[in-house]
């Protein structure tokens, strides 16, 4: 490929990097317990009205942390003016499904007075949030999106959100989930986050498309406006599909780097290392931000290793080997804006200074063949004993839990060429740093237009565990999002979020959706 100069792009990646530089190193100290009320998201259409605060709710996380602490806005004003964002779009998005707006502003304005008195929680000291409705959330109801659990109120935060509140943040509400994360049985044709307790969660930038899955709502909600971030859980994609539809960045860390504690699909078992927890947000500074905050074991989740966190702005892009590729034969079909995007971004590193080459990893198409024989090898016993230990009775219509198994010798046949796969996978990656590829095929689809299951680029590294993050870089002729997707060696996040900052700086990022505009 060849280079072509881009000064004023680069100048913003630059200022971008030592935006991340600035980030420094962030311990969380303890939050404050309060007590809770919950209420759910309003049902009915409000008078639009003009929003005084437009300009908080489309800061980032790491800015509006920023804001508050110089005291050049309150947290109170901040939760405000969030809540009047979900006030005005979630009846269209139906993307929150539980709302603690009481508790919210209690925690909001004690923030307020400990910051008069010098003593700030943490990073996120004041900065409202939303948590997918899949993760506990002490005092403040948590379904799973699953009917035994409608009225569940856990007494304990997972440990991913007990480490963002710590560090200061405040709960604005749940977001919608598909049930167990897996996928709402009777309505996966609908192909968007829907559950038979809250219905169908919308895309802001069109509602009659899809937001994507399984963290939809939280995509959903953060794209229009209504949260400065969320966490969301990826087991095939989970994270990097809602990113790709709402044009918001979204990171699955590697296997092994934040606790699944609290989950509704927590830890263990066979498919132990599909799940993983991660943050999702409009910028990728605070991507940035939160993963430090998450990361980590907490002697609860065996499988977390200690490992350090990188930092973004000590890697230096000229030095990183990049590989990229937009299909594997034909499998896929992306879209031609897919093709041109990722094209795009390869030339943009080319430009930059490093070697890239076309490259997908070896194995790849028989990865794919292999994920689903192995999701269904036990005829949905694994998750017939999660709908047993939810209490859900009778089950999700169409949820299957006694389907044809595998014979034991087949399933550990099974088992041993994902191994081999890995290990080829990974002996890929040591040619190279980086890998470009699209998230998904096509861009957010209409709700119920059924897609082919070959779209997705994104289950196969859950099976690696590599770390992944989806940043837009494209929009196609509709006007929707295009989410680029960068995938780095296990464990070096740092390298994927200072790609993605270059990327969003050359290519723009997140666009506010004109549902948030109205």
């Amino acid at each position: 490929m060849n280079a072509s100069p881009q000064r004023h792009a680069t100048r913003r990646a630059s200022d971008r990097r030592g935006f991340l530089r600035g980030l420094g190193r962030l311990v969380p100290v303890a939050a404050v317990t309060i007590p809770t009320t919950t209420r759910s998201a309003p049902a009915t259409t409000p008078t639009p009205t003009a929003d005084p605060a437009t300009d908080i709710t489309e800061w980032s996380a790491l800015r509006l942390a920023r804001a508050i602490r110089e005291r050049k806005v309150s947290s109170t004003e901040a939760v405000e003016a969030f809540l009047r964002r979900i006030d005005r779009v979630n009846p269209l998005l139906n993307a929150v499904v539980t709302l603690c707006a009481e508790r919210a502003r209690m925690e909001a304005r004690i923030a307020d007075e400990r910051l008069a008195k010098g003593l700030p929680t943490g990073p996120l000291h004041g900065v409202p949030m939303t948590i997918k409705d899949s993760l506990d959330t002490a005092g403040v109801r948590t379904t799973g999106g699953t009917l035994g659990w409608l009225t569940r109120v856990p007494g304990a935060d997972s440990t991913a959100v007990a480490r963002v509140r710590a560090a200061g943040a405040i709960l604005l509400g749940k977001t919608n989930t598909p049930e167990f994360t897996l996928g709402s049985p009777g309505l996966r044709d609908l192909g968007t986050t829907s559950n038979i307790l809250f219905g169908v969660t919308r895309n802001p930038y069109d509602p009659a498309r899809s937001c994507g899955g399984s963290s939809g709502g939280a995509g959903s909600i953060v794209a229009a406006g209504g949260s400065a971030f969320d966490i969301g859980s990826d087991f095939g994609g989970s994270i990097r599909n809602p990113a790709h539809c709402n044009g918001i960045v979204g990171l699955k860390p590697t296997t092994g780097r934040v606790p699944r504690t609290g989950h509704v699909v927590d830890f263990g078992g066979v498919y132990d290392t599909y799940q993983q927890i991660g943050p999702m947000a409009r910028r990728v500074e605070d991507i940035a931000l939160l993963l430090p905050l998450l990361a980590g074991p907490d002697f609860q989740d065996a499988a977390i290793k200690p490992m350090p966190n990188g930092d973004p702005s000590a890697v230096d892009l000229k030095k990183l080997r990049v590989a990229f590729f937009t299909d594997v034969n034909g499998y896929h079909g992306p879209t031609r804006e897919t093709v041109a995007m990722v094209a795009a971004a390869a030339k943009a590193m080319e430009g930059i200074g490093c070697p890239v080459a076309e490259s997908a990893p070896s194995g790849y198409m028989e990865a794919y063949g292999l994920m689903p024989r192995l999701r269904d090898a036990d005829g949905g016993a694994w998750i017939g004993r999660v709908n047993r230990r939810v209490g859900t009775t009778p089950p999700s219509p169409g949820r299957v839990f006694d389907g044809p198994m595998l014979p034991v010798p087949e399933f550990e046949e099974l088992l041993e060429l994902q191994d081999t796969l890995r290990s080829r996978m990974l002996s890929w990656f040591r040619d190279f740093d980086v890998l470009l590829c699209p998230t998904d095929a096509a861009p957010a689809r209409i709700i119920g237009e059924k897609a082919p299951q070959t779209t997705s680029y994104r289950s196969l590294f859950n099976l690696t565990g590599w770390p992944a993050i989806v940043v837009r870089a494209g929009t196609s002729p509709e006007g929707l999002p295009i989410g680029l997707q960068i995938v780095a060696r296990p464990w070096r996040e740092d390298v994927a979020i200072a790609v993605a900052s270059e990327m969003e700086a050359r290519f723009g990022g997140w666009k506010k959706p004109r549902l948030a505009a109205s």
